[in-house]
């Protein structure tokens, strides 16, 4: 009976899905909240509504309107706070509030929120189709290889961006090409989470990892770790219960950050 859940194509995409997501997710999520940057996640969250709300409106692919919108906003954000003319937290507030007013606006036009809005909104396990499911298989595949060939000074200047200088390092475009990263991951993460709900999937496996007290890669496989377990938990009992599946999936990550709460007291 148990295994009845693998029998279905919606199901076996929205895994593949929800498993690439759950290496990108906290793999990106590291070196954001290492720099104390983790509330880029739920802005470039809202700005990738907005990014869906201009597909339904041209009748075109959510995921890849999405995409566009979360990078062109990530590298305006970068570019805003480089500049130091206006604090971080101040240029992120400046974009979240923007983009859910324009989503709201352009959601207004579409006809209000419809079951395809809100799939994005929540998280639906139904809604991942084929054409989501290679979009999310390839530039998963080419975030995590990105991750993997410039680990070193991805490293470095997220940790010490003078150093990274003094180096040599093209601190500007790595920083770029950090932030694009996290947007491609938001906007692909919005159909398995949902909006409202992944910046949650990015940051707090990797908050649970840091109780540990491990080196930065064993952080990450730990969180990546706590990301899967919380995907593949999350999808059953939502398929099982009729449950949204973004929510669940994140109850699930605050249990295991609950569990290393207790298990770093006890040691």
């Amino acid at each position: 009976m148990f295994l009845e859940i693998f029998q279905f194509e919606f199901m076996q995409r929205a895994f593949l899905a929800g498993a690439v997501i759950a290496v990108i997710a906290p793999l990106i999520g590291n070196y954001l909240v290492v720099r104390r940057y983790s509330l880029m996640f739920d802005t470039l969250a809202h700005v990738g509504l907005t990014g869906v709300a201009i597909g339904v409106l041209l009748h075109t692919q959510p995921v890849v309107t999405a995409i566009v919108v979360t990078v062109l906003a990530a590298l305006g954000i970068e570019y805003l706070r480089e500049r130091r003319e206006i604090l971080g937290e101040s240029v992120l507030a400046i974009f979240l509030s923007g983009s859910l007013a324009l989503a709201v606006v352009l959601m207004s036009i579409a006809g209000g929120l419809n079951v395809d809005l809100l799939s994005f909104l929540f998280g639906s396990i139904t809604t991942v189709t084929s054409t989501d499911l290679y979009f999310i298989l390839i530039l998963g595949a080419v975030t995590i290889l990105t991750i993997v060939l410039l680990y070193k000074e991805l490293f470095l200047i997220s940790f010490d961006q003078e150093l990274a200088r003094a180096n040599g390092l093209p601190v500007r475009l790595l920083n770029n090409l950090i932030v694009v990263l996290a947007a491609i991951t938001v906007a692909l993460s919005m159909r398995i989470v949902g909006a409202l709900l992944i910046g949650a999937l990015m940051v707090i496996p990797v908050v649970a990892a840091v109780q540990a007290r491990r080196s930065f890669v064993q952080t990450i496989l730990i969180s990546i770790v706590i990301a899967a377990l919380s995907v593949f938990f999350g999808l059953i009992f939502s398929y099982y219960f009729d449950l949204a599946s973004g929510g669940t999936i994140v109850l699930h990550t605050l249990a295991f950050f609950a569990l290393s709460l207790l298990f770093t007291r006890k040691t």
